[in-house]
């Protein structure tokens, strides 16, 4: 006899904040979970700033539902940015919840996740392993945001990018400084290069001088870094003696840039100051700094984070998410990473948590009513 009481798992797709235009999951990706015999509950209008209708949704296999609704009665709950209070208190027990969290930074917000009992995997902190590259969000939203920040670069500049060789004279190319060669500055580095600019570029970190090189920058090198190799590829703190000397060296480079892109942190921690006052107001007037560490104090000293102003003549930018503005893009990507890591803890529509697995346990942060990540213990310790 055929069990008419079979459970059917509940995935909820939620619509994120005003400001926010992205959506965790396209209609593209709804297939792969009704597959499995999942349900798919997507809130009304929540992927219409990515272009993604409500008729879409349900196309592809999703149901139109109250976000209400969705909090109440999902196994699994898809978002970005965190949930108002609000709305963790209408989570069903034992919900689990997918998004970017920044654990380290919201220590508060991790409690109130563990009281209420929810397993929260926050996908900012996937482990950067080879094998979890497909599920890596910070380098698919950082390449987003180090492309998006040269054309705004570009398009705030008062000089071209490329060389021009024109009857009225010949047109010097832009230089451009790119402050951190992670993911984004090296996406930087290359949309720069496409445009036609002169680019240099810093980082603490002398491993990725060759790639910096390899995409037609030059490497702004200052001796006697810390390159710490438990720091799973990260930048780490360095010594007074040679911040002293990488502020010369960045100094040096940018009063003679028309463009400044800052995209270097630390998790867990400020920004490091790295464009001091004293350099702004040596650089060329009408020059454009656009800093993508601006949520974490910024890379400039004078960056406000999500405003943009004019300072002795420099125009500062400070926007850490630029993926939004490329809505329909920056979804797809997040989307196909929230999918590679779902098959982690999805076996045939059934949830399946296997601690043993790192990129599971390095990725989730509360679980049965305890903060599981030992980074996150520490600080509240």
């Amino acid at each position: 006899m055929i069990n008419q009481f079979l459970y059917i798992m509940i995935i909820g797709v939620l619509k994120e904040p005003t400001g926010e235009q992205r959506v965790a999951l396209l209609p593209a990706e709804i297939a792969n979970l009704t597959k499995q015999n999942i349900e798919v509950f997507v809130e009304q209008h929540a992927g219409v700033l990515a272009f993604a209708s409500n008729e879409e949704y349900e196309k592809a296999g999703a149901k139109l539902k109250s976000r209400d609704e969705i909090l109440t009665v999902s196994d699994m709950v898809y978002c970005i940015n965190k949930l108002d209070l609000s709305d963790i208190e209408k989570l069903k027990n034992n919900v689990i919840l997918f998004g970017v969290f920044s654990p380290y930074d919201s220590i508060d917000y991790i409690k109130t996740l563990q009281k209420k009992g929810i397993t929260t995997f926050s996908m900012d902190i996937v482990p950067r392993t080879t094998r979890a590259q497909s599920m890596d969000v910070l380098s698919s939203m950082a390449t987003v945001s180090g492309y998006k920040a040269v054309l705004t670069a570009a398009t705030e500049l008062p000089h071209f990018f490329p060389m021009f060789m024109t009857a009225a004279g010949t047109i010097t190319p832009a230089k451009v400084l790119i402050l951190g060669a992670g993911v984004a500055g090296l996406q930087a580095i290359s949309t720069a290069r496409r445009l036609g600019a002169v680019v240099e570029a810093f980082d603490v970190r002398s491993a990725v001088k060759e790639e910096v090189m390899s995409l037609g920058a030059k490497f702004v090198e200052v001796e006697g870094a810390i390159d710490d190799k438990s720091a799973g590829g990260y930048a780490v703190e360095q010594t007074e003696e040679f911040k002293q000397k990488q502020r010369e060296a960045i100094h040096n480079a940018a009063i003679k840039s028309d463009v400044v892109i800052c995209t270097a942190q630390i998790p867990g921690r400020k920004a490091p100051v790295l464009l001091l006052n004293s350099t702004l107001s040596e650089m060329k007037k009408g020059s454009v700094v656009v800093d993508l560490a601006a949520s974490s104090g910024g890379n400039c000293e004078s960056t406000k984070n999500n405003e943009t102003f004019i300072h002795e003549g420099i125009k500062i930018i400070g926007n850490s998410n630029f993926a939004s503005t490329i809505s329909s893009d920056a979804s797809k990507m997040y989307g196909k990473n929230l999918m590679n890591f779902s098959k982690l803890i999805l076996k045939d529509g059934t949830i399946n948590l296997n601690f043993e697995d790192d990129i599971v346990v390095g990725t989730c942060v509360t679980h049965a009513g305890n903060i599981t990540n030992e980074r996150v213990k520490q600080l509240i310790n």
